[in-house]
């Protein structure tokens, strides 16, 4: 029964894990919101466009990506949870959403007559119906009905509606089902999310450092993406980063307030810019002679990622396996670091990541707020992660990069600056036992996530000789890979090899 159950339970993690894999696909369009609303505030930073009418085209440009996240959720998860990663599921998604928005959206609701919508909180729930939660629900449906049906063959007479061109034909089905069951369950659905999104914004400043410490802990199975999504977008009634870049203060209640819009954001600044690369220096300085140089160019580059751009990912693997009680120490600062930043109301926001890019980028902002407080506070916790990490690794003995035996590494492949993309693919796909081994080929924006068919062949030390900051073994068969940035690029050549 004990072995029943955990399989369930890793079942469900890595569906879970496919659906925050799948919801960088719309994400990953927001950097493009925030650069042209960003250099839309700083030509005009009082009017918001009324001063200038170039300032109004990108400012209202990047409104359209943000007010359509919903119908951008729907379309990027179906094709992200897609199997070959085709339009057509895309087009399945987007069918799924339109359908259901529709049959859901509060006239419709009245006129089909099967439920009441008389009291206010039934009327607000079906006029709501327009949001993520639907869209990555639309998303999920429209992809799992692709991946059963894409490659059905119907009867010659209806040979045209075969395959592809049948799937959006059985989502238009399937949502009319979904919307007949969420027509009953939204409204319950709804009034959860919005106690739960009420429950965590009454909490106030110690909601946001709660937040900034799961966000961290879930980072090792990869959830932290769906995490993002209740506190980032009008998942739960709280929008953070939706609000922060229309920043149409004082049009109502509900919109973005100055010095508390962007408090489930501003924090992370002063951690992945400064933290973060703190770490990443005591970890160089504790190790051993011999290895400091291969240190060096790891933490260089993963602490320039981490400061730049935001992408932590290649410098929290370094040692979120081999010395988690650092891990854990990272989770409790960033709480820390998410708290000090909302009740002090120093904020910014972001559209990728808390790098230097998307802080530039949102320094003019409307309801920016003291956001130059968070480089102060930042370099406080530059000395903070400097002095934490280098005591405890020290006090402990804590075998961080450099710091391992020399065994662990016998034998592990290099990866040489010169060899190409391909020749790189090529090596990690012989450390992971071949090609003929691997079921699934995917990668999201640091990762490869994979699925093995025999996942003990894999050889570890080479696939971190190649460069891998670390390996995160799921359930029986899959496997992540932490690369860094260049993942989706590897992952690529890896399926034109594999033939995949």
């Amino acid at each position: 029964m004990t072995y029943w159950k955990g399989e369930v339970i890793v079942n469900i993690l890595g569906y879970a894990q496919k659906i925050g894999r799948a919801l960088m696909v719309p994400v990953a369009v927001l950097p493009a919101a925030a650069v042209l609303m960003g250099i839309g505030y700083w030509i005009d930073p009082t009017g918001w466009g009324g001063n200038s009418a170039l300032a109004a085209f990108l400012i209202k440009s990047g409104a359209a990506i943000i007010d359509n996240m919903s119908v951008l959720f729907a379309i990027g998860v179906a094709y992200g949870m897609s199997k070959d990663k085709d339009g057509a599921a895309a087009l399945a998604g987007f069918v799924t959403f339109m359908v259901i928005t529709t049959l859901l959206s509060p006239g419709s609701v009245e006129a089909i007559g099967l439920v009441a919508v008389a009291d206010e909180a039934t009327k607000l729930a079906f006029a709501k119906i327009n949001n993520q939660f639907v869209g990555i629900l639309s998303g999920i449906i429209a992809a799992e009905i692709y991946n059963r049906f894409y490659q059905v063959e119907l009867h010659k007479a209806l040979s045209f509606f075969s395959g592809k061109r049948l799937v959006p034909i059985l989502c238009s089905w399937a949502a009319i089902v979904a919307s007949f069951v969420l027509m009953y369950t939204w409204p319950i659905i709804f009034g959860a999310l919005i106690s739960f999104g009420e429950f965590i914004t009454g909490l106030g400043d110690v909601g946001a450092g709660l937040y900034g410490f799961f966000n961290r802990l879930l980072i090792p199975v990869g959830l932290h993406h769906a995490l993002n999504t209740v506190f980032w977008f009008d998942f739960a009634g709280i929008n953070d980063l939706g609000r922060f870049w229309m920043a149409q203060q004082g049009l109502d209640s509900g919109e973005a307030v100055k010095g508390v819009t962007g408090m489930y954001m501003a924090g992370f600044f002063p951690v992945m810019m400064f933290g973060l690369p703190g770490a990443a220096l005591a970890i160089y300085q504790t190790a051993k002679p011999e290895n400091k140089e291969r240190v060096a160019s790891i933490m260089l580059a993963a602490g320039f990622a981490s400061f730049f751009t935001g992408v932590t990912e290649p410098l929290e693997f370094s040692f979120m396996f081999v010395a988690p009680v650092l891990y854990v120490l990272h989770a409790v600062l960033t709480g820390i670091s998410l708290f000090i930043a909302a009740s002090m109301q120093w904020t910014a926001g972001f559209g990728f990541s808390a790098g230097l890019v998307d802080m530039i980028l949102s320094a003019k902002n409307p309801v920016a707020n003291q956001w130059y407080m968070l480089i102060a506070q930042g370099l406080v916790f530059f000395a903070i992660y400097y002095f934490v990490f280098r005591l405890v690794i020290v006090k402990f003995n804590l075998a961080t990069p450099g710091r391992e035996e020399a065994e662990a590494n016998s034998g592990a492949a290099s990866a040489s600056g010169s060899e190409s993309k391909r020749e790189l693919a090529e090596k990690y796909l012989a450390a992971l036992g071949g090609a003929d081994n691997l079921t699934v080929i995917d990668a999201c924006i640091t990762r490869l996530r994979l699925t093995l068919k025999d996942r003990s062949v894999i050889d570890e030390a080479t696939l971190k000789g190649l460069g891998a900051m670390g390996v995160v073994k799921l359930g029986d068969n899959n496997l992540q890979v932490i690369l860094g940035p260049q993942a989706e690029i590897v992952a690529g050549e890896m399926k034109a090899i594999a033939g995949k």
